[in-house]
């Protein structure tokens, strides 16, 4: 089965793990990074990310290299700087990764290599892009290559292993193997076998964590949003897609000496029903401190199948002392639409907040304008700020909604079965004034949604520049509960403009100073009392009271 998605950026595991993958790297990072004194040069800035490095800080590296490349790009040192701390961020993710641990770090160099065998295949049938056989082992090797300086990857597969051997081992690596020329995939195979082969005898380092690193390191020669799935990372994406996971129903994301923090906890969820609250930190899980571990660890924690219990200790600020409480972990569904409601009743003017498109989105989107429109709705904001992206078939169904006829989108690939174009097939249930809320976290799906809009002259889009990711992913399934998430294909707008790395530009440009910042739990109305305003959504009640008050 290939199932088409743009991208969704949270994944959901046993909680909804707040995981900042460094393909899209959030406006909170962004904003820290601002806020903190900026290096007065490229050297001072590789030498912030080298601390970082030091101390096995990955995401901070990252940050730092990320924003001081847009002052300095062409700085070749903060260039192998990111690159680098995010082939360290992945080795540590996947070796925090129980899946992995079980189902592929003890293959055999045969099962290892029929793996590499398998995701070279689909690379090559599937990709949007050609990629050589020497590119795909060239970025295995120098993930090899890093993981034998890797704490985590060391501790693991070796512990008592001598340092100078290892040192000769990666001078192999780099005075042989570093780029070397690979006509085709079966001389892929043989060097990757041959690096095995080396690594065994002079280490005796198992075939399957070898040959893992070029599984995975040979996908950092496609875009940042294609990757191998271990098990748990698959049943995750599944899970996003669907809208339901088993868990406690959390985001949240690690901070350094202060545990877990809640960046949300669902509605109806086990945590939500047990007190939790936005804001608050997990500090122990099971006895197990967490204040030092990284998102991906704590969740391997929380992990755990339906009606298991986890006993959790937590800290909040105007408590005197910590919070402690037995969780039942249960199956829970995540709304797509978490907000609809009026928010201007003398002039009929509702609000939908999307927070991604999945299987469910279009059914919720019908109730909530149903609901809506019984409530006197005559014009809506529809605001998908912060939201990633799911499944490009969602983003047409909901989109089919209010545009009355026309391309919505279309796909172009490098196979034929990557062409596609969708057009919308009835006439539109509601053709009321529409705004579209956007900005920086705005991507795929939702910039199929912008894109078609701003083409369509269907509404005014608020906001910000979208993030520009016009790209579209197909997940493949692999051997062992494995997979494989692919680009496939570039989306274009409905009159042909595909806007990848520039993104899509609102008709109102609200600047970020003057808005609140991320996404908004819900919109309750500025003019109320003890409201915080929100001056995306106060712009769009002005464009729509206008447009009213024009017909």
């Amino acid at each position: 089965m290939r199932l088409p998605c743009t991208l969704a950026l949270r994944a959901r595991v046993g909680i909804i793990v707040w995981l900042t993958l460094f393909a899209l790297l959030q406006s909170a990072w962004l904003a820290q990074a601002d806020a903190k004194e900026k290096p007065a040069d490229a050297a001072s800035a590789v030498a912030s990310g080298v601390e970082f490095e030091r101390s096995r800080q990955w995401l901070e590296a990252i940050e730092v290299y990320e924003s001081s490349l847009k002052q300095w790009p062409d700085s070749k040192d903060l260039q192998y700087g990111l690159r680098r701390s995010k082939v360290h961020f992945s080795i540590e993710r996947r070796y925090a990764d129980g899946s992995f641990d079980r189902q592929l770090l003890s293959k055999s160099k045969p099962e290892a290599l029929s793996t590499f065998d398998d995701l070279l295949q689909q690379v090559r049938s599937n990709y949007v892009d050609s990629v050589s056989a020497t590119s795909f082992v060239a970025h295995g090797t120098e993930s090899l290559y890093l993981a034998l300086a890797n704490d985590r990857f060391l501790a693991r597969n070796l512990p008592n292993a001598d340092r100078d051997q290892i040192g000769q081992v990666r001078a192999i690596l780099r005075d042989r193997y570093w780029n070397k020329p690979l006509a085709n995939d079966a001389a892929a195979r043989t060097t990757v076998s041959e690096i095995c082969d080396i690594a065994g005898s002079r280490l005796s380092l198992r075939p399957g964590a070898v040959v893992m690193e070029y599984v995975f390191g040979g996908c950092n020669a496609l875009d940042d949003y294609s990757c191998f799935l271990t098990p748990d990372r698959l049943d995750d994406l599944y899970g996003n897609i669907e809208g339901e996971f088993v868990g406690l129903g959390i985001e949240m994301k690690s901070e350094a000496g202060k545990g877990m923090l809640l960046a949300n906890v669902l509605p109806e969820s086990p945590a939500a029903e047990g007190g939790l609250r936005k804001g608050d930190f997990i500090v122990m899980i099971d006895g197990s401190d967490c204040r030092t571990m990284t998102t991906d660890e704590a969740a391997k924690l929380l992990r755990g199948p339906a009606n298991s219990r986890v006993k959790l200790r937590v800290e909040r600020e105007e408590a005197e002392s910590p919070l402690e409480g037995m969780f039942v972990r249960r199956a829970v569904h995540v709304k797509s639409i978490p907000v609809a409601k009026i928010v201007d009743e003398t002039n009929g003017i509702a609000y939908i907040q999307m927070t991604g498109f999945q299987k469910t989105s279009a059914q919720e989107l019908d109730e909530a304008l149903v609901k809506l429109k019984g409530q006197g709705m005559k014009a809506l904001i529809w605001d998908v700020r912060g939201n990633p992206g799911g499944l490009l078939t969602a983003a047409v169904e909901v989109l089919d909604r209010f545009v009355n006829d026309g391309v919505l989108v279309a796909t172009k690939g490098r196979s034929s079965d990557q062409n596609w174009t969708y057009s919308a097939h009835r006439t539109a249930k509601y053709n009321i004034p529409l705004v579209l809320l956007v900005d920086g976290d705005s991507a795929s799906a939702s910039e199929i949604v912008a894109g078609a809009l701003k083409d369509h002259r269907r509404g005014t889009i608020v906001g910000r520049q979208t993030f520009g990711k016009w790209s579209v992913q197909s997940i493949f399934p692999l051997r062992e509960q494995t997979g494989l998430r692919l680009t496939t294909a570039k989306f274009y707008s409905p009159h042909g403009h595909t806007l990848g790395k520039i993104g899509v530009r609102p008709d109102v440009v609200i600047d970020q100073t003057e808005t609140t910042g991320g996404r908004k739990a819900a919109y309750r109305g500025g003019s109320e009392p003890g409201d915080a305003a929100d001056p995306d959504v106060d712009a769009g009640i002005n464009v729509l009271r206008r447009q009213l008050a024009s017909r």
